[in-house]
């Protein structure tokens, strides 16, 4: 993953960290991995012994990428008892039984234990064998204890940065105080209960408004549901801002007009004569009601107008009106023209 932040190079290499030794490693790409692994976590000590292809290797180099530190200071011995002879502790990973009498632990535990034997300044080292074979035991019997990886039994064998890489953040875990779960606010505050609780009530509010809790006697549980949402997402002051806007603008029904164009007079003319003629469908097509309130109109004296505001049938025209879009000076002009045309 990206995100080396160079300003921290001096922070990044304290506390110094157990001696990194390679056996027989056999490829300079393979070390040049273990090294960056190495300087992910800290660790700048690495010991070669017997490196195949020699020493200094292009290939290690080029693989490091970024960690040319760690090369550049790694040391080159003839063999283990050479490499080991300074260090007090020394642990031998290896996936594979052995038939030695020897403490076996997981890196955890044993990074946990080499941290604080670093503390109490004892010189702590870890072997890795080689790619394709692993340490031998005449190399495993100098150890202290052995570090076995619990993998899948059915495949066990880790390259060899993989296992370094392992180690090496097992030994920065022993130490490190990051916490193991961190909300990062940018800054931000977070927002109190009562805001929350306030914001909780305006949507309640909001939804109340739309008859959204139905049917009425899952209410209760429904806004608790909503409140429990909200109170366990850890919301900042902003994001609290936020949501309050967002549910005023959603109550909001009022369209919007001030950045709708001119609209174009003979389209509005077009747009209200057809308008007209589909007022004037609807009312054909109730002749029955006009015909009705005709006949109420001829018996009791009372304008035909007069008689289409009191009954049932005027309601239904003013609200199919209403769907066409028409606004009610203009309905009230059309039924005065039909009545006088009757």
């Amino acid at each position: 993953m990206a995100g080396t932040d160079r300003s921290r190079m001096a922070e990044a290499e304290a506390p110094e960290g157990p001696v990194t030794v390679l056996v027989e490693p056999q490829m300079g790409e393979n070390i040049g991995a273990a090294a960056r692994a190495m300087w992910n976590f800290g660790l700048t000590r690495l010991r070669l012994v017997r490196p195949r292809d020699g020493w200094p290797n292009p290939r290690a180099v080029a693989t490091a990428s970024g960690a040319s530190g760690v090369i550049d200071g790694a040391a080159v011995f003839e063999d283990t008892a050479t490499a080991t002879a300074d260090l007090h502790t020394l642990y031998a990973t290896t996936a594979r039984p052995r038939e030695l009498t020897k403490r076996v632990l997981t890196p955890e535990a044993a990074m946990a234990e080499a941290a604080a034997l670093l503390r109490e300044g004892v010189r702590v080292g870890i072997l890795y064998g080689p790619e394709r074979a692993g340490l031998a035991n005449q190399d495993i019997v100098r150890a202290t204890a052995i570090v076995s990886v619990p993998v899948n039994p059915a495949f066990a064998s880790l390259n060899l940065a993989q296992c370094v890489l392992l180690m090496a953040y097992e030994w920065r875990r022993s130490f490190d105080a990051t916490p193991a779960v961190e909300l990062v606010t940018n800054r931000a505050t977070l927002a109190e209960q009562a805001d929350v609780a306030r914001m909780v009530e305006h949507l309640i509010a909001a939804l109340d408004g739309v008859a959204f809790f139905r049917p009425e006697d899952k209410r209760p549980a429904m806004t608790a549901n909503l409140a429990n949402l909200f109170h366990r997402l850890g919301l900042t002051d902003q994001e609290v801002r936020t949501l309050r806007g967002v549910i005023r603008a959603l109550s909001d029904t009022r369209p919007d007009t001030s950045q709708a164009p001119p609209r174009d007079p003979r389209a509005l003319r077009g747009g209200l004569e057809a308008l007209e003629r589909s007022l004037i469908q609807v009312l054909v097509r109730r002749d029955a009601h006009l015909g009705r309130a005709r006949e109420i109109a001829a018996v009791s004296g009372v304008a035909l107008e007069d008689v289409l505001g009191q009954t049932a049938a005027q309601s239904a025209l003013q609200a199919e009106a209403t769907r066409a879009g028409l606004d009610p000076d203009q309905v009230r002009r059309v039924l005065q023209a039909l009545a006088a045309d009757g």
